[in-house]
C-alpha cells in the first residue's frame, strides 16, 4: 500500500478494529441473505503496508526474490476489487435484477473485497461494491479495505472451521475473533514467542501455527460458488454451480496427491526466511504469486493502472502475468496428433489432448475457454485448410455463439469443415432455454465439455461437476483426454503437407465480453473499450504440435 494507509492506519497500537468475525454465507438461493453470528469481539485487519514491512525484500541463498509483499502484489489476489471486468459484470447483474441489486453487491463483495464487506456485515448493512469505487478516489477505511482485494489478513485469519464442508463455499468461511492477546494469524510454522510479542507489538495480531492454511478447502470457500437465477418476476427460479474448481479436484485423482496450494503457490525450492526481520531459515516457503489462468487481466491491469487505482509496481504485474503464462504453457495441457492420406484423397487427422491440471481445463468463472486451432498447409506455405482461427476482435472463426450470441458451437467428435471448431467451455441457458452470459439468469449448463483431470469419472460425477452435451456420450472424451478426428478433403493433388495444431485458452472469451457493449453504464462501457483495444492479446497458446505428411 501506498504511505498514506501508513500514516492512516499504524502500526499496533492505533491500527482500528475491523469487524464480523464470522462471514456465515450460502447460496443467494435463500434470497441473498448470510447468516453472520456477532462476536464478542471483533476481529483485526492489519492492511498489507503492516505486512509487507518484515516480509518483503526476501530472497533465497541462490539469489531468487520471493518476497511474500511484492509477490502477492502483482496478482489478482491483491486486483481482486480493481479487475474492471468484475467491476462491469456486478454492474450488469443489477442493471438486469434491479430488485435484488443490494443483494448482489453484498453477495459479489465477499470474494472480491472482503474485508470491507466483513466490516459491513458486523454492522448489520450489506457489503457494497459501486460505493468504493473508482479505487483510491475516497479515503474511507471501509475504501481502503476495500481496495485490498483479497489480503494477507483476510486468508491467514480464516479458521478452520466448516472448511471443506458446504457452508463453507460461496464465501461461507469463518474468520477467528480477536481475544484479549489481539487477532489470531494462522501460518504454516511455529513461532516463537520472542518473534511472536515482536509481530504482535508491530501489528496488533499474534501468529500461530496451523496447518489448514495450506488445505485446499481454504482456497474452496471463494472458488466454490453458487448463484441463483432469477425469473421475468424477479423470483428464484434454480441455483447454478457457477464455478467449482474444489469438487472437480475431489473428483480427480489430484485429491490425494496435489494440494491448491502447491500448484498455484508453489513452494521454494531452498530454506529461506520468511520475513526480513530476525526471520529464521525454513524449508517450504510457499510463493505467493498465486498464478492461476489471467495474464490477460494482469496485463489490463498494467496497461490502465491509473483509471483502475493500482498500487502495484509495473515490474510486479508483468513478473506474475509472465508466470501464469508460464504456468499455463508448462503445466496445463498436452496436445499430439498423427496424419494419414486415404485413398480416397482424404486427410484424416487424429488429435489428442491431454489435461494436466487438477480440475477441469479451463476451469472457475464460465467466461473461460480454451479451442483447437488447426492449419493445413502445402509445402508452399498456402493455407489448405483451417479451424479455429483467432480474429483480432477476439472471436474464433466458425464459433456459433460468437456470430450469433443465441446459438452455441456444438461438442463434436469429427471435424470435416473450416466453420467447425473444437472449443472446451461451458455454456448456459435462462429459464427460458436460451444461451445467456449472465450468471444470475443462468439456471444450467446445457454445454460443459472442458477437459477432464486426470482420474475424473464421467460415470459417477455429481451433477453439479457432470459432463453436459455430446462429450457425455462421446467415448474419446474422458479422464485421458480427448481425441477428435479431422477429415480434410484434399481438391488437388498437392506435396508434402505441414500440420500445426495449437491448443489456445482465453480467460474472457470474445462473447462474455461483448455481451456487457449494450449496457448503458461506466464500468461495462470502461470493460469494452479496454477488451477492443487489447483483443488481439486475449488468447494464449498453451500447447503446440507440428506433423509433417508426404
Amino acid at each position: 500500500m501506498a504511505g498514506g494507509s501508513a500514516r492512516i492506519i499504524s502500526l499496533g497500537l492505533t491500527a482500528w478494529l475491523c469487524a464480523a468475525a464470522i462471514v456465515a454465507q450460502s447460496p443467494m438461493a435463500n434470497d441473498g441473505q448470510k447468516a453472520a453470528a456477532t462476536p464478542p469481539r471483533t476481529p483485526h485487519f492489519p492492511t498489507s503496508d503492516n505486512c509487507l514491512a518484515c516480509h518483503n525484500s526476501l530472497s533465497t541463498a541462490s539469489g531468487e526474490d520471493v518476497s511474500i509483499g511484492s509477490a502477492w502484489r502483482g496478482s489478482i489476489m491483491a486486483n481482486s476489487s480493481r479487475d474492471p471486468y468484475w467491476q462491469a459484470s456486478v454492474r450488469r447483474e443489477t442493471l438486469d435484477h434491479p430488485r435484488h441489486g443490494a443483494a448482489i453487491e453484498d453477495e459479489c463483495s465477499t470474494c472480491h473485497m472482503p474485508m470491507s464487506r466483513t466490516v459491513a456485515r458486523f454492522r448489520g448493512e450489506e457489503g457494497r461494491v459501486f460505493a468504493h469505487l473508482p479505487i483510491g478516489q475516497t479515503s474511507s477505511a471501509d475504501a481502503r479495505l476495500a481496495a485490498e482485494g483479497v489480503s494477507c489478513s483476510l486468508c491467514h485469519q480464516i479458521s478452520r472451521e466448516r472448511l471443506g464442508t458446504t457452508e463453507s463455499f460461496t464465501g461461507g468461511f469463518v474468520v477467528s475473533p480477536a481475544t484479549p492477546k489481539g487477532a489470531t494469524i494462522f501460518g504454516p510454522f511455529a513461532v516463537d514467542s520472542g518473534r511472536a510479542r515482536l509481530m504482535h507489538s508491530a501489528t496488533g495480531v499474534m501468529p500461530a501455527e496451523s496447518t489448514h492454511i495450506q488445505d485446499s478447502a481454504l482456497c474452496a470457500t471463494c472458488h466454490t460458488l453458487y448463484t441463483s437465477a432469477f425469473g421475468p418476476d424477479g423470483t428464484v427460479v434454480a441455483s447454478l454451480p457457477e464455478q467449482v474448481s474444489y469438487l472437480e479436484w475431489q473428483h480427480s485423482a489430484y485429491r490425494s496427491e496435489r494440494s491448491c496450494q502447491s500448484c498455484h503457490m508453489p513452494e521454494v525450492g531452498e530454506p529461506t526466511a520468511v520475513a526480513s526481520v530476525l526471520g529464521e531459515l525454513r524449508p517450504g516457503l510457499s510463493r505467493h504469486t498465486f498464478v492461476g489462468g489471467n495474464a490477460f487481466m494482469l496485463r489490463m491491469l498494467n496497461r490502465y493502472r491509473a483509471e483502475l487505482g493500482v498500487e502495484a509496481l509495473p515490474s510486479e504485474l508483468s513478473a506474475n502475468a509472465r508466470a501464469t503464462v508460464d504456468q499455463l504453457q508448462s503445466h496445463s495441457a498436452t496436445v499430439s496428433a498423427s496424419a494419414v492420406r486415404g485413398p480416397d484423397g482424404v486427410l484424416a487427422i487424429d488429435v489428442s489432448v491431454q489435461n494436466l491440471t487438477g480440475h477441469k481445463f479451463p476451469t472457475g468463472y464460465p467466461s473461460r475457454r480454451s479451442w483447437l486451432h488447426l492449419t493445413v498447409r502445402a509445402d508452399n506455405g498456402r493455407v489448405l485448410f483451417e479451424s479455429g482461427a483467432v480474429a483480432p476482435s477476439g472471436a474464433i472463426t466458425g464459433n456459433d455463439n460468437d456470430t450469433d450470441p443465441t446459438r452455441y458451437e456444438p461438442h463434436h467428435e469429427e471435424i470435416r469443415a473450416t466453420d467447425q471448431v473444437q472449443i472446451y467451455e461451458s455454456v448456459m441457458v435462462d429459464s427460458a432455454g436460451h444461451v445467456t452470459t449472465g450468471l444470475l439468469k443462468g439456471v444450467k449448463f446445457v454445454k460443459d465439455n472442458r477437459l477432464l483431470p486426470r482420474g475424473f469419472d464421467k460415470a459417477t460425477a455429481v451433477p453439479d461437476v457432470a459432463v453436459r452435451g455430446d462429450a457425455a456420450t462421446d467415448a474419446n472424451f474422458n479422464a485421458a483426454g480427448d481425441r477428435i478426428r479431422y477429415r480434410v478433403p484434399l481438391i488437388e493433388p498437392v506435396g508434402p503437407l505441414t500440420i500445426d495444431v495449437a491448443l489456445r485458452y482465453q480467460p474472457i472469451s470474445f462473447r462474455w465480453a461483448r455481451n456487457l457493449a449494450s449496457y448503458d453504464a461506466d464500468e461495462p462501457r470502461r470493460f469494452v473499450s479496454y477488451f477492443d483495444a487489447m483483443a488481439s492479446e486475449s488468447s494464449t497458446v498453451v500447447a503446440r504440435t507440428t506433423v509433417h505428411v508426404r
